[in-house]
């Protein structure tokens, strides 16, 4: 064993320790998970609608909000990233409703920016909803969101089901908004007029990030325009026939996909909306369902009051989380059957298997063995998770026989990822080929998520799941060629593949060629050649990779950015698969990890390196610095140490 191995070896068992130090008494593990400041700017404007601006809770999320403002006074989608308009006017909007003076420096420099950026006229959607709670725009301006659409029938080519599980889940409690228009008024001056370039009747058309401002008379967009002025004049005539069903029968969904759920699609934006649409229902705060939605919204907010602040997580990651770290402590040789507390995260992952149906199985025949990313989303299990629990339950029980309750439970989830696989040979995230893309022209589409298609890296951690369970190119499985046909037809020009879910080409090749060693295509094939030599084109000096998260905008920065472990990690996991361990651009990456892991065992990164949705909102998963590390080091010791395995 040299030099690197010994350390490797002594780094990798300091940061087991630093995981099972972490593991919640009954097995799983769970992180922060962190967003931008939306979440805090649109919380407060809730508390508000609820007359709660003045609450402990509001001043330490306002607080939150003055500790993250970027230089130029506004607020990024990430750290090191533009300011941008819907960001900023929440947060300056938020600040006012509770109390902040105009007068101060932060607030001074926060309404500069916003100016600089065309004014609160530039706000998207989603924003406007917001504004009009609190009667700064009329609703008018707003895009119609009409609760008639929970009637259309599935065959219908613009229905509910037509687009992605989480706008299905934005869209029908704000549809309920949207109809009854509720407003709580608040003083004048503690509202963001000082922000209006143009009076709001004179805003600008919404249109979603990287769409045509001239698309043409003959198109989706002029057409959904049409549509929507339609769906306006129909909400402002004095009998609507449809109106009251429509109310019933939006409901009825949103209240039906709130079981065995934490929250509508286990989000913040339907939960806060599911509230707001509640008390628009009229509905008192002691009723069962408003607390439902307080109770959800309430268990995503990490309240800090030593500290002064408090921050909101969009989401709860704990299957995610969990199934990641087994994935990585097993890599290093960490066993269910001889480890206690191996043995307790394998039993938790196998008590949250989903056996019911949810949305998916509208669109797919078969049996629910799945799961989800959240504690309970029954409705919404996705393909990610379920390929990534297989593998870890898999990797802490090698043997097939050993544990009759995990072979089953991994033959099942199988099955139902196999029946998911949409006709282009790729996997999307939560439904079978949810890919109108139409559909992105409608004008609350500018969250830029509308559907949910096949995307590259999704598709090869599915491939990586394959690989793990025995699979193999070249055996005659037809399903398996298409799927290495569609990751061939999606590679760049310069043998890099788009990360959907990460940031971003570091993602997508690390990922991509991660999986295609799992099922054995061949290093020579060319486009496993240019994928390689991507990765080694944009490793940096020091050894590490790493991406800023504006290549989703400007495509000139892929490859490039602050080295980071998760990043670096991502791209020795691709080379590793293809027998590289010895090479000297792996080994300088292995001695990066190494180098810079902390004494405690874990790494530091404060770089955002996970992706909500492109262009719009991006996370930072605490756990990414530590569990891919771990995995890659684990994998590159166990790779030298027996080459032949």
């Amino acid at each position: 064993m040299d030099a690197l191995q010994t350390l490797v070896q002594e780094k990798i068992t300091r940061s087991q320790n630093w995981f099972f130090a972490r593991q919640n008494p009954d097995g799983h593990w769970r992180a922060e998970l962190e967003g931008d400041a939306l979440l805090q700017g649109e919380l407060i404007i809730i508390l508000a609608f609820l007359g709660k601006e003045d609450s402990p809770l509001a001043k330490r999320l306002a607080q939150q909000l003055i500790n993250t403002q970027a230089p130029d006074g506004g607020w990024p989608m990430f750290p090191g990233g533009k300011s941008t308009v819907p960001n900023t006017v929440k947060a300056y909007f938020a600040l006012k409703l509770t109390g902040h003076p105009l007068s101060a420096d932060y607030m001074q420099r926060a309404r500069r920016c916003i100016l600089s950026m065309g004014g609160a006229d530039k706000v998207n959607s989603f924003t406007r909803f917001y504004l009009a709670l609190l009667g700064q725009i009329p609703y008018s301006i707003c895009p119609a969101v009409p609760p008639e659409m929970v009637m259309l029938p599935r065959w219908f080519p613009i229905n509910i089901y037509a687009m992605s599980a989480w706008t299905r889940t934005i869209v029908l409690p704000l549809s309920i908004v949207s109809a009854l228009r509720p407003v709580r008024k608040i003083p004048v001056e503690r509202g963001i007029r000082e922000l209006f370039i143009e009076k709001p009747e004179n805003w600008g058309p919404l249109r979603a990030p990287g769409k045509p401002e001239h698309p043409g008379l003959f198109s989706w967009d002029s057409f959904f325009r049409v549509m929507d002025r339609a769906l306006k004049f129909y909400q402002n005539l004095p009998w609507k026939p449809t109106r009251r069903m429509a109310l019933k029968r939006a409901e009825r969904w949103v209240w039906d996909h709130c079981q065995n759920s934490d929250g509508p699609g286990a989000i913040q934006p339907p939960i806060m909306w599911g509230l707001v649409a509640m008390k628009a229902l009229g509905y008192g705060d002691d009723h069962e369902k408003t607390r439902y939605f307080w109770d959800q919204l309430m268990n995503l907010v990490i309240d800090c009051p030593e500290e002064g602040t408090a921050r909101c997580e969009p989401c709860l990651s704990p299957v995610w989380d969990s199934i990641i770290t087994m994935r990585a402590l097993a890599a290093g040789g960490v066993r269910a059957d001889s480890d206690p507390r191996a043995r307790k995260a394998v039993d938790w992952v196998l008590d949250h298997q989903i056996h019911v149906k949810g949305d998916w199985s509208l669109n797919v025949k078969a049996k629910p063995c799945m799961w989800c990313f959240e504690y309970r989303n029954d409705f919404y299990p996705d393909c990610d998770d379920t390929a990534m629990a297989i593998m870890a339950l898999r990797n802490m029980v090698p043997e097939r026989g050993a544990d009759p309750r995990v072979d089953e439970a991994i033959d099942g989830a199988l099955a139902w990822l196999r029946a998911m696989q949409n006709s282009d040979g790729g996997w999307g995230a939560f439904d079978r080929n949810n890919n109108k893309e139409f559909l992105t022209q409608v004008p609350f589409a500018d969250h830029n998520a509308m559907t949910d298609p096949s995307t590259p890296d999704l598709t090869a951690r599915i491939l990586e799941c394959f690989g793990t369970l025995g699979f193999r190119v070249g055996q005659g499985d037809r399903n398996l060629d298409r799927t290495i046909e569609y990751i061939r037809k999606n590679q760049r020009a310069d043998g890099s593949w788009f990360g959907r879910w990460g940031a971003n080409y570091i993602y997508g090749t690390g990922e991509i060629l991660a999986g295609m060693a799992a099922v054995g295509v061949p290093k020579d094939d060319e486009m496993v050649r240019a994928g390689i030599n991507w990765l080694l084109a944009h490793q940096q000096p020091c050894g590490g990779w790493g991406e800023t998260l504006q290549s989703y905008e400007d495509v000139s920065l892929r490859g490039t950015g602050t080295v980071t472990p998760s990043q670096t990690a991502w791209a020795l996991l691709g080379l590793i698969g293809f027998g590289m361990a010895d090479d000297p651009a792996v080994r300088a990456g292995i001695l990066w990890l190494a180098e810079n892991q902390r004494e405690d065992g874990g790494w530091e990164q404060t770089v955002f390196t996970g992706t909500g949705f492109p262009a719009v909102f991006y996370l930072r998963y605490h756990f990414y610095h530590q569990y891919f590390p771990l995995m890659a080091i684990s994998k590159w010791l166990k790779n030298v140490s027996e080459p032949n395995q």
